[in-house]
């Protein structure tokens, strides 16, 4: 790497991670869980949410059910912070919400499925076993910590829009449309990516433009990379578009309903189409393919449409728009900075370099792979053929499955979105525990397939439980009269 064109090479991965994130994964990600926590805080009866997963529930119930919620989600940890934001501001406790922060995206059905089908049954066993442990092992610890504030904010959470205690059956029928929705764009199976008729517009010139842009912002597929291309651009344009009409039109919806309010959700529309089509520009112009896709978002669309229109009181309509429109406004920018940072990051970040050092089932060749997963962020499901591709090149089973315990959950940009939801001190608390769980996971499963027996391993999972325990009790009898002092 030459030093005089390492500014140029800083800006140019950072804007092109940027770039290729909007294009590839903001859309029928992010979009849709942002409409679903609106609908969570808007929609949704407090006593909906606290009855499952409130400071009062059962833990036999509460963590259960964050975990079962989340394992139905084929989300990254960028799509799922809004939606823990929406539970968690709707009055979950802290333990369950953290639960579903951790799982949706690292032992969700998709996600285990390919992990199964590229890495061994092993690896996906190993995965949803100690995800689902380590996941609520988590949330108790977060919820034992800051139970004082977790008690306070079961006092102070927020019921505003909610009418009534029950949850009514449109409210219902539209949160399902929404996930599904987020199902419709998201998960990758046959009659969803399969292509069912094609036309091709008489445009020329996009193939060229589009060598061009792979030119301009380089990338390796090999290594999980993903660039952009003419289609990518024409979603950036419409989200631009999206951001200029938004504030006029869905910030003030809380007052009524404006021509900017249509018009900003009319180009929502558009932009989700056209991020569902198949788009594939050639010589002869510009084939667009009808996917299952396309037909999946467009008719959940229209059913959304639909049942907000007939079946949702209008100031509910309202607000859940606005709570949609809050919830971006709070969480988007930290995106961008965060996505381009990890970009930047990669400038300086080798991947040669963790292989040599996580060649060996190590506490520090495990940190390794928590690290690269952390700065070296893939969304959901490409940390899989990444992981498939350091293994061949020679990394431990045990750092490759804590890089696939940490790449889903600890991105710089969701770290900086978790601490503005829940503050900087519990969002730092819950990097410090996912990492040294993603190292004791990645520990225990390097250390059974370097042959250690079972029992042996259990015996010293169970004794690195109860320390922590013991230690997290100890912090608790300390704080406690501190706290009733105070």
């Amino acid at each position: 790497m030459e030093t005089s064109t390492l500014p140029v090479q800083i800006v140019q991965s950072g804007l092109g991670s940027l770039a290729t994130y909007l294009a590839a994964h903001v859309l029928l990600c992010l979009v849709p869980a942002f409409f679903i926590a609106g609908g969570l805080a808007a929609l949704i009866p407090r006593s909906a949410i606290t009855r499952y997963l409130g400071l009062g529930a059962p833990k036999a119930v509460a963590y259960p059910a964050a975990a079962a919620a989340g394992s139905l989600l084929a989300v990254c940890s960028c799509t799922v912070v809004p939606l823990f934001a929406g539970i968690y501001k709707k009055g979950a406790g802290l333990g369950p919400a953290v639960t579903f922060l951790f799982f949706a995206p690292a032992a969700n059905i998709l996600a285990l499925t390919y992990t199964g089908a590229a890495l061994g049954a092993e690896f996906a066993a190993a995965r949803l076993v100690l995800s689902l442990a380590f996941g609520v092992g988590i949330g108790m610890i977060m919820a034992l910590i800051f139970s004082e504030d977790d008690r306070v904010h079961a006092s102070e959470a927020d019921s505003s829009f909610a009418g009534s205690d029950r949850l009514r059956p449109a409210s219902f029928m539209l949160m399902v449309l929404l996930v599904a929705l987020l199902i419709a764009g998201t998960l990758k199976v046959d009659i969803l990516l399969d292509s069912y008729a094609s036309v091709t517009l008489p445009i020329h010139g996009m193939d060229a433009f589009e060598a061009t842009l792979h030119r301009l912002i380089p990338f390796d597929s090999a290594k999980g990379e993903e660039g952009i291309g003419a289609q990518g651009v024409i979603l950036i344009l419409l989200l631009g578009i999206i951001a200029a009409v938004a504030p006029r039109g869905l910030g003030r919806v809380d007052e009524g309903f404006n021509r900017w309010t249509w018009a900003a959700l009319a180009l929502v529309m558009l932009t989700l189409a056209v991020a569902a089509v198949g788009m594939q520009p050639h010589a002869n112009g510009v084939a667009l393919h009808l996917t299952g896709k396309l037909v999946g978002v467009l008719a959940t669309m229209a059913a959304i449409a639909w049942v907000a229109h007939r079946s949702i009181d209008r100031f509910e309509v309202q607000q859940w728009l606005w709570e949609s429109w809050r919830f971006v406004r709070q969480i988007f920018p930290l995106l961008i900075v965060g996505v381009f940072a990890v970009g930047a990051l990669r400038v300086f970040i080798r991947p040669e370099w963790v292989e040599a050092m996580a060649g060996a089932n190590s506490v520090l060749a495990n940190l390794v792979g928590v690290v690269f997963g952390v700065f070296m962020y893939f969304p959901t499901l490409v940390e899989v053929p990444v992981a498939q591709m350091f293994l061949s090149l020679g990394m431990h089973p045990g750092p490759l499955l804590a890089y696939l315990m940490a790449d889903p959950e600890l991105s710089l940009q969701s770290i900086l979105i978790t601490a503005s939801i829940i503050g900087r001190t519990k969002a730092w608390a819950y990097v410090g525990l996912v990492a040294l769980f993603s190292t004791a996971a990645g520990l225990t499963f390097g250390a059974w397939k370097d042959g250690t027996r079972l029992w042996l391993l259990g015996g010293w999972l169970v004794v690195f439980l109860v320390a922590l325990a013991a230690a997290l009790y100890a912090i608790h009898r300390r704080n406690g009269p501190m706290a009733k002092a105070a």
